[in-house]
């Protein structure tokens, strides 16, 4: 069976899959070689990844179930959250996210010894970026509300086709899921929910945990400021990744694969490449 590759973190890892993504470019990189297998979860903290460990990786060597390669592990982003703005209810004070930190790494080093556990930290947060993307989203729930006002209004007072009953109901499911994918919209401080120096901080406790831990780390938030206009070239939204930033992950991860023994040099191809098949004997190939 071919071995797997774990991506487990937050929404960072959850889109890693979309065009560009760094997770898409990590499964291309290895497409003869590993299953790059996403367990990404948008708006997770470490509290949270920790509840839901034995469902997210339920099989074990002791249950017949085979070691992945390795797990990236890649949160802290929705942690460093401030408490006292809009998203406090993802916050997680720095000493539980160390604590939560090691006991997911115990958990997977207890069922998987030999697999290589890498840390990767928070990005760094453009804060005007953030700023920006809310008043955008506040702006665009602002216009479904305004359309929902007027279809009511039209509603009552005119005859209405099957049509028009349907108009409404995307409306309102677009409302839905709105509100689903941005529960914590309202931000009366006008303040950015997250700051660069609090990620910081917790790009720091990862480190140190991987230190203490004898694991690879990325130290993310610190070689993405090295770039520069790194706030627009690497964030779309002050947070999440673009195109560039979406590469610059995966060059890191990549490196990283390659220093603890993982890359294409080192791992056997699935099954025989076509330049391996003898044009006059092609089923020769197959036999070994």
């Amino acid at each position: 069976m071919r071995p797997k590759i774990y991506l487990f973190g937050d929404s960072i890892t959850e889109e890693s899959f979309g065009d560009g993504g760094w997770g898409a470019s990590l499964a291309h990189h290895f497409s003869r070689n590993v299953d790059v297998v996403l367990r990404g979860y948008s708006g997770y903290n470490t509290r949270w990844a920790e509840k839901v460990l034995k469902r997210v990786f339920p099989g074990s060597q002791d249950s017949g179930g085979e070691a992945p390669l390795a797990v990236t592990v890649f949160f802290g982003a929705n942690d460093a959250c401030l408490l006292d703005r809009c998203s406090g209810f993802l916050h997680v004070p720095v000493d539980e996210y160390k604590h939560n930190l090691r006991s997911i790494v115990s958990f997977l080093k207890k069922q998987w010894p030999a697999t290589r556990v890498i840390l990767i930290t928070p990005p760094p947060i453009d804060e005007e970026g953030r700023l920006q993307y809310g008043f955008t989203a506040y702006l665009v729930f602002s216009s479904i509300v305004t359309h929902v006002h007027l279809f009511s209004f039209f509603f009552e007072s005119s005859n209405h086709t099957v049509k028009d009953i349907m108009n409404l109901k995307n409306l309102v499911f677009n409302i839905y899921l709105f509100g689903y994918r941005f529960p914590y919209i309202e931000n009366p401080l006008n303040q950015p929910e997250r700051t660069n120096e609090a990620a910081g901080a917790f790009a720091e406790a990862c480190v140190a945990v991987a230190r203490e831990s004898g694991l690879p780390v990325i130290d993310l938030w610190t070689k993405m400021q090295q770039v520069p206009d790194w706030q627009k070239a690497h964030l779309r939204d002050g947070l999440h990744l673009t195109p560039l930033g979406n590469r610059f992950v995966f060059e890191e991860v990549v490196a990283k694969l390659r220093d603890e023994g993982l890359s294409l040099e080192s791992l056997p191809v699935d099954l025989p490449l076509i330049a391996d098949i003898d044009p006059n004997d092609p089923l020769k190939a197959f036999h070994k």
